[in-house]
This record gives structure tokens, C-alpha cells and sequence, in this order.
């Protein structure tokens, strides 16, 4: 009865420690219960705080960087400020100094802003940097009423930048995106020669990302063909899982995903062993066809994360200003000795030098931008819609030319 005890308890105290009461904001998975791992990603100078992010399963890692300044560390990209999280950054704050600046350096990252004023709540006497533009939704209110302080809180371009002498700062957009603006600033750290970015730019591989280890539901539940099938966990089943997640993530709804009937859905459910909420009650409503497997492996690097524009904001945020996004890129190839990248989302760290900045740069130059077949042909539609309803502008751009 003892050992019960102590094991109820251990796992009360386990989960208070992922504990996120906000969710009901911002509703994704894993919803109330965020478990948080780090990783150094460059010795003594940068780490990625991560947790996973995502709907109906399709999860992937969001990432929180923190880079240490002198005299103490600076918060790139909140995250939900679970204990767990925090006793993350106390043990480096205890190595390297307080955190004197947390950065939310996009305009439209919901997934950041909606940590934001918990993480202003938890490091009191740091000053806080916003990228300019912030809008909420469905309410568009002032920042004091989102909980952001005033007194400590600055604007990236208008206030300057943090740490000038070894940070470059590169702002993408202003990009009207119809509810507000998209616009996302990099930051280059000269010393680590780092990029650290927010959405623009990812890098994929063909490994399901650690935080699935903890607990590698999700990859489970998509690696099945039907609902009536159990959650198997083996290495193939996980790897077949991630693919599919990643199709998900980077397009909404793959080319090669059905509907199946809802008689089929229905009579798959409800089977033995699937019983449960982990299973979703065996209601699984995908139905893969022949080549999903191929068409995933485009976007997935083998050997190292392939580098690549994110299809979601290429086809419905940048769809009618490629060449805003090229200009961005020619302002990174100028960076002087990059040598990576730190996106807040899938791989921590992609090899990104100038080369391969130019590299990137030819090859939006020779592709369809505006892409509608294949995977794009989802996004291709939604955007087409989105244009006709009037609901995002013809013109994204006209809004800012001033």
C-alpha cells in the first residue's frame, strides 16, 4: 500500500512540474501537461528548451533558445513556463547570471506570444523585446491588457535592438497577413556564429526528435492505416509515425490523405484494447494511399535536417511577395561567418553558412512559388479561398510601403 502511495505521489509531483494552466488560451496538444527537455547546442554559449506543440497528435518540437550576454542570459521565443521549464533555466541561471532580456521577436508566432506575458510574470526584473505589430485575436487589445508590462517593455526597431555589439538583427516583413501583420526578426549572434530564427526556415530528418521518447503516442497513433488497429510501439512503427507527422505539420492535408466514409471510421472504433482516450477511442479518420511514403521523404533529410522554407509560410503567408523573403535572404547571405541555424521548430541546429543561404536562393529563383500541386495543392486552395472571401489582401504588402 506504501509503495502505491509513493508512486500516486511521485507521479502527482512529476506532472506538476509540466503543468500548464493557461491552455484553454491556446489549445494544443499536449494541452494542459507540456513534459520539457533541453539540449546545448552550442558548449557555454546556447541552449534549446523544447517541448512538443501540435492537434489531434501532430505534434512537433517548438523550441525556446537561450543565449548567454554578458553578465547573464537572454530568452529567445517563450515557451509556456511550466516548473519543469523554469528549473531549466534557474540551474543556467545559476552558472551564468540572471535572464536580462526575453525576446519575443515575431508579430504573428501564437505559440510564443501566448507564453509571453507568463515568462514577464516569472523573470520580474527582466526587460522584455517585442517584435512591432503584436495583434491577438479574435480581440485586438492593448499589450497592458495581454499582461505585458510597460514599464520594461520595448520594441525591437523602434527602441533599437538588445546587445547591438554581437547580436545583427534582420527583420522578414512586415507582411499584411488579413488579422494582422506577419513579421519575424532574426538574430545573428556573431560570437557562436548562430542564426537563431522563429518560423521562415526549418530543418527536417528523418528521426523522430527526442522528446517522442517520453512518450511516443503520437507517432503511434498516425503510424497506423486504420482505427481499428492498436498502438504498437516499435522503432518501424515510430518512424512511420514521424513521416506522417511531418506531412501534417508542413501542409495541413497531405495530397496523398482521404476522408475515409464515417461508417468506416465508426465501425473501426470502439474495438478491444482501443477503449481509451490515449487511443482515441479507435476513431481515426485518415485513410494514406500508395506513394505517401515517397512524397514524404522529399521534405526529410537522411544523412543531415534538410534545409528548407517552410511550405505553410511559403504558400499562406509569402504567396504574393517572393520577392520580400529573397531580400531577406540576401540580407542573411551578408552575415559574416554563419555557420547555423536555430529555428524554433523540428531540427535545433541546421548547417546554414552563406553558401548554402545563396544556395537556398537559386533554388527559390528556379521553383513555382506559388506551387498548387502535390502536397501544395491544400494550401494552394485555402489561400485561393482566404484571397476571394478578401479575408488576406491581394496586395500584402501595399499596407507597409509607407
Amino acid at each position: 500500500m506504501n509503495n502505491d502511495l509513493n508512486e500516486n505521489l511521485n507521479f502527482e509531483v512529476a506532472n506538476s512540474y509540466k503543468r500548464w494552466n493557461w491552455w484553454p488560451l491556446f489549445p494544443l496538444y499536449p494541452y494542459g501537461t507540456k513534459k520539457t527537455i533541453i539540449k546545448e547546442i552550442v558548449p557555454k554559449m546556447i541552449w534549446g528548451i523544447e517541448q512538443l506543440q501540435g492537434l489531434y497528435y501532430v505534434a512537433v518540437p517548438i523550441r525556446l533558445t537561450v543565449v548567454k550576454v554578458p553578465n547573464g542570459l537572454m530568452l529567445i521565443n517563450p515557451l509556456p513556463p511550466t516548473k519543469e521549464l523554469i528549473s531549466y533555466i534557474k540551474l543556467l541561471e545559476d552558472e551564468h547570471g540572471p535572464v536580462l532580456k526575453v525576446v519575443l521577436p515575431t508579430s504573428s508566432g501564437l505559440e510564443h506570444k501566448i507564453a509571453m506575458p507568463a515568462m514577464a510574470r516569472c523573470f520580474k526584473n527582466a526587460e522584455l523585446w517585442l517584435c512591432p505589430g503584436q495583434w491577438s485575436f479574435p480581440l485586438n487589445l492593448p499589450l497592458g491588457f495581454l499582461g505585458l508590462p510597460s514599464d520594461r517593455t520595448k520594441f525591437l526597431l523602434k527602441d533599437g535592438f538588445p546587445y547591438p555589439e554581437i547580436f545583427d538583427w534582420v527583420s522578414l516583413g512586415p507582411i499584411d497577413i488579413g488579422l494582422g501583420r506577419f513579421q519575424e526578426i532574426a538574430c545573428f549572434h556573431k560570437i557562436s556564429k548562430s542564426l537563431i530564427i522563429t518560423d521562415a526556415l526549418v530543418g527536417i530528418n528523418s528521426k523522430p526528435p527526442e522528446l517522442f521518447e517520453y512518450d511516443p503516442t503520437p507517432l503511434l497513433f498516425h503510424a497506423r492505416d486504420k482505427g481499428s488497429e492498436k498502438l504498437i510501439d516499435t522503432l518501424d512503427q515510430r518512424k512511420k509515425g514521424w513521416l506522417r507527422l511531418v506531412l501534417f505539420a508542413s501542409f495541413l492535408k497531405p495530397h496523398l490523405l482521404s476522408i475515409p466514409p464515417i461508417k468506416e471510421i465508426i465501425g473501426n472504433s470502439l474495438r478491444p484494447g482501443l477503449r481509451n482516450l490515449r487511443s482515441h477511442l479507435g476513431i481515426y479518420p485518415f485513410c494514406w494511399e500508395e506513394g505517401w511514403e515517397k512524397s514524404a521523404l522529399q521534405i526529410i533529410g537522411k544523412q543531415k535536417p534538410l534545409l528548407q522554407v517552410a511550405p505553410v509560410i511559403r504558400r499562406l503567408v509569402f504567396p504574393r511577395a517572393k520577392n520580400e523573403f529573397l531580400n531577406w535572404l540576401d540580407k542573411l547571405s551578408c552575415l559574416k561567418g554563419m555557420e547555423r541555424l536555430i529555428s524554433a521548430h523540428f531540427c535545433s541546429s541546421v548547417e546554414f553558412n552563406n553558401y548554402e543561404c545563396m544556395k537556398l536562393i537559386r533554388s527559390i529563383k528556379s521553383t513555382d512559388w506559388e506551387n498548387s500541386e502535390g502536397n501544395y495543392n491544400f494550401l494552394s486552395v485555402l489561400d485561393n479561398k482566404l484571397l476571394n472571401l478578401k479575408v488576406v489582401p491581394k496586395d500584402p504588402l501595399k499596407k507597409f510601403k509607407d
